[in-house]
């Protein structure tokens, strides 16, 4: 039996597959393009490993891909049959990871946060719990589990870069900005290319409408980033974020064609309908285009991909920014046929994210192609009854603005100046920087003013 990097009993006799594995591990936690290449070194090094299968069945589901489950569940097996007499530790992750693939995520959550209440330095369990908690829209158990873990670790244990980086966004998605700010950047000063806490920081500076220090921010750690893999899209998404806010259009579109949905690009053409790439794009062209900004062709080559994943609904956030390309196009047999496999897959499927589309997904996506019809009132109405759940939808504060600024247009559009109010004051409560002072709610804040 060895151990791995920070201690803990790994059910192998082959000291280079525990070396793999930590590599690997590493992979996931730093954001690494050759993650998975670092997992093949694992079970090629020893290929009855349990937590080598652990580790690739959780890098399927981290893709949130229905043709990436059969797969999965192979992993997870297989992670089964090498585990029997494996420590309970191991044992654990292959039971959580199996409800992960079977759709019941407290369950999944559940099963990480026994793990880590046992042995705090099993980043594996606890970086999984912080990723999916955060795409169950669960900032609250995002913190309670970094709070608890966090006092465990000392200065210097291999890792505390990740926790301290998890405890920023957390912390940042809870409102809590000091704690926020301070812990990204000492995850940084411990590792300038720690694409987490950059990230973190990142929504630190959004939120407090630090746009001029936001862009130096991001400049200044690009550098750090060779290697990494789709979070730097998304980084780079924030700093068009940034130029969007100071309304300086031409730097938005640069980025986006040269930066993060560059279709030239290793990583992007690795996994071309990666959901937080589409996510990116697709938010923001839809914001440029409140702003009399068209997108044209890039929404051509989202909208192709759109089609392609209809009946796909692992990914409950991603589902509005797949409708808002085929409205854009004006796919609309694509989009009906989207409605209706979201609804057969809300009344299909057990387990927690059927009803996060049936309540908050569907109603969400109505609204995107009835806004894109010019039936604002329409949109109001479909999209009113989910605004108060729709964080459940997952994804950070700055993402589901869009889905805000959604609602709001439709609102301004349609006359309907109670519901604008309503959204105005929905975001004022959660935001640090007014309505008045933000580019997509400016000009209505204005008008409800008066």
């Amino acid at each position: 039996m060895q151990q791995d990097i920070r201690g803990l009993a790994l059910s192998t006799d082959n000291p280079e597959a525990a070396r793999a594995f930590d590599h690997a591990t590493e992979g996931y936690l730093k954001y690494r393009f050759d993650a998975s290449l670092r997992l093949k070194a694992v079970l090629q090094a020893d290929p009855e490993f349990g937590m080598g299968h652990v580790l690739k069945g959780a890098f399927m589901l981290l893709g949130y891909k229905r043709d990436l489950l059969p797969p999965a569940r192979e992993a997870i097996a297989a992670a089964a049959r090498c585990t029997a007499r494996a420590t309970p530790r191991e044992q654990a992750h292959v039971a959580a990871l199996g409800h992960w693939a079977d759709g019941e995520m407290e369950r999944a959550l559940a099963g990480w946060d026994a793990i880590f209440a046992a042995h705090p330095h099993d980043l594996l369990a606890f970086r999984l719990h912080h990723f999916c908690a955060f795409w169950l829209g669960r900032a609250d158990a995002m913190l309670e589990a970094v709070e608890a873990v966090a006092p465990r670790w000392e200065v210097g244990m291999p890792g505390l870069g990740s926790v301290l980086a998890c405890r920023s966004f957390a912390n940042e998605e809870c409102g809590r900005y000091t704690v926020a700010e301070a812990a990204g950047r000492a995850a940084i000063t411990l590792d300038p290319g720690d694409l987490w806490a950059a990230h973190a920081v990142a929504h630190v500076l959004e939120m407090q409408g630090r746009r001029g220090e936001g862009i130096a921010w991001i400049a200044a750690l690009e550098p750090h980033w060779a290697g990494g893999n789709n979070l730097m899209h998304h980084l780079w998404w924030h700093r068009a974020m940034y130029h969007l806010e100071r309304r300086e259009h031409d730097q938005v579109l640069a980025l986006y064609d040269t930066r993060f949905r560059d279709l030239g690009s290793p990583v992007t053409q690795a996994q071309p309908d990666l959901y937080i790439d589409v996510q990116n794009a697709a938010s923001m062209l839809f914001r440029l285009s409140l702003h009399g900004i068209d997108g044209g062709a890039r929404w051509v080559e989202l909208a192709d991909k759109a089609e392609a994943r209809i009946g796909d609904c692992l990914s409950a956030f991603t589902l509005p920014h797949w409708m808002m390309a085929l409205a854009a196009t004006g796919r609309w047999d694509a989009a009906k046929r989207m409605l209706a496999a979201m609804r057969d897959f809300a009344a299909s499927n057990a387990g927690t994210t059927a009803p996060l589309v049936r309540d908050y997904a569907l109603p969400v996506c109505k609204a995107v192609a009835k806004h894109a019809q010019g039936d604002f009132a329409g949109a109001v109405a479909v999209m009113r009854p989910a605004l108060g759940g729709m964080y459940r939808l997952g994804g950070s504060h700055a993402q589901q603005d869009v889905l805000e600024q959604l609602f709001l247009h439709s609102a301004m559009k349609a006359g309907l100046r109670e519901d604008a109010r309503m959204l105005l004051e929905r975001v004022a409560g959660r935001h640090a920087v007014p309505p008045e002072r933000r580019v997509g709610y400016a000009e209505a804040a204005r008008a409800i003013a008066h």
